[in-house]
């Protein structure tokens, strides 16, 4: 370690927070050289009592890492500095340096918790925020709290606000290194791109320009192995003769990632076409310039694939200053961006954490499997709630969880299988037959408009010679090279299982939720067991399916596009889910047919496999579908009724007072219409059958005998004259009010009143003719009343009129015509 890097001088002050804590937080720019001084420093310093074990966010990185830690120290890979990654493994006995991917520390801690032999856990690039690593420093800090006060954590970034870390760990010592860079001249496209510009286009036009105006060596970021490979064929005509076009991206050859990174034979120039591995943890050799394409790609949860996926996104700001960064490590440099000056402002600060956005499924199962409800473990961006109920309700519907959200014995051995749950519980139910597939679904699709059938998918596989014959050039080789190698991983992993199961078998037992059942017409739409819906080109060759297993679907909210899946019989699907289908009862209303439908249906989850009457319908049943009719259709549509209408009146003036009176508006009433209508509906059918049912008994009874004698005190319905008859108050004006004949009021004095309010009097002429509306009847005798009287005396002269209404008696009679 003869030669300097800017770490160097941080390195001290590391060793004394180990000493001190057993803790750090050490940020450091890109290129400083933490990944591969820290951990050879702290093993030379003897503060570590057992192996160290890095965490590294990529396989490729984990690698080189070890490699060139190795290299430093004048020795093979697995001798003192080893590493493991999925499939791939380079430890021996004497390895006290170990470089893992988090899926492996992981598994690695809910094995032994304690951690065994671990002196040391480093979390590198902690900054990127994979999901893993947040898991992993969860894990191994509740270790160190409960099981291993003796355990070292050091977390290692390169642009993450190390506070809000150190804060985390109970305030472990922070320590930074400035780093040393080269400046790096940018330059930005004069306007921005098209719509219909490719990117890939544009950047092979900005690497042809940067070649021709820099020197050394070029790196060029792109989002994956797809724009790499359009990019490089678009360079490869483009560039001098001395220029060596070498992709880098994650699922490549060994050999070939190692001559990337490689420095360049003298006379040569390096073009590196490289995706966001490049970024931070690994070293390039030679770089001067760097060529941004401004994307890059982050995993998140689809809810089309129901599994994480890489999407295509704008760089943030700190991504896009890590790449620049990356020209300047050895000279002063330059960094052509692929985006005008003016777009950097509407980039992101930082890319969020993959805990926000991604599929928490595998979460849940690691949180089961290690007992803890994410708040009692140390998140530095604590899991969204609504995602990871959402990931434990699938866990439990594959057997995962139990009812209270434990893990039961598929649930561990879905754990110990390192692929999603979905397909694990494909790879444990199905065995080693279904690796294809779960290799399969867990890739890109590896066919170029080859409609949905996964079969097709399945055939390029077996012999991807044979299917070219039959079908064309339409599959991608280097996906199916692919997918076969992690198909072969995943064979040795699984076990047991039933074979002889069909690929839309094994597809439905990874998507139960993803069944569909054909809607009734001539498009090709489905119903989907989970609810949702689905549709297909008319001209696929599934389209016309009964039922099939969607395993990819586009992202449409309302109706989604199915891009993969299988034809599934009945028959399969009653053999793998027979347990989960059952006759279920159904009576509902139908807002189509204005009716209540009675039926007996065999369901599995949303899906009528079979329907028919169900003639013995209870009126219990009846009553609430009929309930929900009226509540679609509203109060109009039952018999008009004078007396509902008067008590919901009276209702409505009382309450101002009788506030435990029930609310008469209709909103109310419709609401609460179980609670005093339900029981009149149990012979109602039909919207015809609510045209002949009055409420009005229906409300009254719900009032009870002591409610309705206070509202009958208080509103009463009738008002009693001074003859002893009754008359009906109307509720329906602005004030309550009656009608009657004048000389029927003779000698009251007081004027009536209603809820504590005058009643409005309208007063009658012997023909039923309104002489005088009144809310003051002693003012109206003393004032208006001798007018009245003088009028009506000359035409209703047989009528008593007397000069003191008040001293006279009531009556209807009239004076006995004189006899002639």
């Amino acid at each position: 370690m003869a030669f300097p890097l800017p770490i160097d001088d941080a390195l001290p002050a590391l060793r004394e927070a180990i000493a001190a804590r057993g803790l750090a937080v050490l940020q450091a720019p890109p290129g400083a050289g933490k990944t591969t001084r820290v951990p050879l420093d702290l093993l030379a310093s003897g503060l570590v009592a057992g192996r160290i074990l890095m965490l590294e966010p990529r396989r490729l990185a984990a690698r080189a890492a070890a490699e060139r830690m190795a290299s430093t120290l004048g020795e093979e890979v697995g001798q003192t500095v080893g590493y493991r990654i999925r499939g791939d493994s380079k430890v021996g006995k004497a390895t006290r340096i170990e470089v893992v991917t988090g899926g492996i520390l992981t598994r690695q801690l809910q094995a032994d918790p304690d951690l065994p032999g671990i002196g040391l856990v480093i979390f590198d690039e902690f900054h990127e925020r994979s999901l893993q690593a947040d898991l992993g420093l969860a894990l191994a800090w509740e270790v160190r709290g409960a099981l291993r006060g003796d355990l070292q954590i050091v977390v290692m970034s390169a642009t993450l606000d190390a506070a809000p870390v150190a804060a985390l760990l109970g305030d472990a010592p922070m320590v930074t290194s400035e780093g040393r860079a080269f400046p790096v001249e940018t330059r930005h496209l004069d306007r921005p791109r098209g719509p219909r510009e490719r990117i890939e286009a544009v950047t092979a036009d900005l690497v042809a320009r940067a070649y021709g105006e820099t020197g050394g060596g070029v790196l060029v970021f792109l989002p994956g192995e797809g724009e790499i490979r359009r990019t490089e064929a678009l360079l490869k005509d483009r560039l001098p003769g001395d220029a060596d076009l070498l992709p880098l991206f994650g699922a490549m050859e060994l050999k070939a990632q190692r001559a990337a990174i490689a420095p360049s034979p003298a006379g040569r120039r390096k073009v590196v076409l490289a995706t966001a591995i490049a970024e931070t943890s690994l070293t390039i050799e030679d770089v001067r310039v760097v060529v941004d394409a401004g994307l890059a790609r982050r995993a998140r949860f689809d809810p089309n694939s129901g599994m994480s996926r890489l999407v295509t996104e704008r760089v943030t700001r700190a991504e896009a200053e890590q790449r620049r960064g990356r020209a300047g490590r050895v000279a002063p440099g330059v960094c052509y961006r692929a985006w005008t000056k003016g777009e950097d402002g509407a980039l992101a600060a930082f890319p969020p954490p993959e805990i926000a956005a991604a599929d928490l499924t595998g979460l849940a199962l690691d949180l089961a499997q290690w007992g803890a409800e994410p708040g009692e473990l140390a998140f530095l961006t604590p899991p969204p709630e609504g995602a990871l109920a959402e990931a434990r309700a699938l866990l439990h519907d594959l057997g995962a969880l139990d009812e209270a959200g434990r893990m039961t014995e598929h649930g561990a051995a879905l754990a110990r299988l390192p692929v999603h749950p979905r397909l694990g519980h494909m790879l444990a139910k199905a065995g080693p037959e279904a690796a294809d597939l779960a290799a399969l679904l867990a890739d890109r699709d590896p066919l170029r408009g080859a409609g949905c059938d996964l079969r097709l998918r399945l055939e390029a596989l077996k012999d991807p010679r044979r299917f070219a014959a039959e079908h064309g050039d339409i599959a991608s080789r280097a996906g199916l090279e692919r997918i076969r190698a992690e198909a072969k991983r995943l064979r040795r992993a699984a076990s047991g299982g039933n074979g002889g199961l069909g690929a839309a078998e094994m597809a439905a037992l990874a998507y139960p939720d993803r069944i569909g059942l054909r809607r009734k017409g001539d498009e090709p739409r489905w119903l989907l067991s989970g609810g949702k819906g689905a549709a297909m080109a008319p001209g696929d060759a599934l389209a016309g399916q009964r039922l099939v297993v969607a395993t990819d679907l586009d992202g449409d909210a309302r109706e989604a596009k199915i891009r993969l899946g299988a034809a599934l019989s009945e028959s399969e699907l009653r053999g793998l889910y027979g347990d989960r289908i059952g006759e279920v009862a159904v009576c509902q209303w139908s807002r189509r047919d204005r009716r209540v439908e009675a039926r007996i249906q065999e369901r599995f989850g949303a899906l009528v496999l079979s329907d028919r009457h169900w003639k013995d319908a209870p009126e219990e049943a009846v009553a609430l579908a009929a309930l929900d009719g009226l509540r679609d259709l509203g109060l109009q549509a039952l018999k008009p009724s004078a007396k509902f209408d008067l008590l919901r009146a009276r209702l409505a003036l009382a309450r101002n007072e009788m506030p435990e009176l029930p609310d008469p508006s209709e909103e109310a009433l419709l609401a609460e219409a179980g609670d005093w209508l339900l029981p009149w509906l149990g012979k109602v059918r039909s919207a015809g059958d609510l045209k002949t049912l009055d409420p009005g008994p229906a409300l009254a009874q719900r009032l009870g005998w002591d409610a309705a004698q206070a509202l009958d005190r208080f509103a009463p319905p009738h008002y009693t004259t001074p003859l002893g008859r009754q008359i009906a108050i109307d509720y329906g004006s602005e004030a309550p009010e009656i009608a009657l004949r004048l000389q029927e009021m003779f000698g009251e004095t007081r004027h009536p009143m209603v809820g504590g309010r005058p009643l409005r009097v309208t007063l009658l002429s012997p023909a039923g003719r309104p002489v005088q509306t009144t809310m003051d009847l002693p003012g109206f005798w003393a004032s208006s009343y001798a007018d009245v009287r003088k009028d009506m005396r000359g035409r209703y002269p047989r009528h008593p009129w007397p000069e003191d209404p008040t001293q006279a008696d009531p009556t209807l009679r009239a004076k006995p015509r004189p006899r002639s």
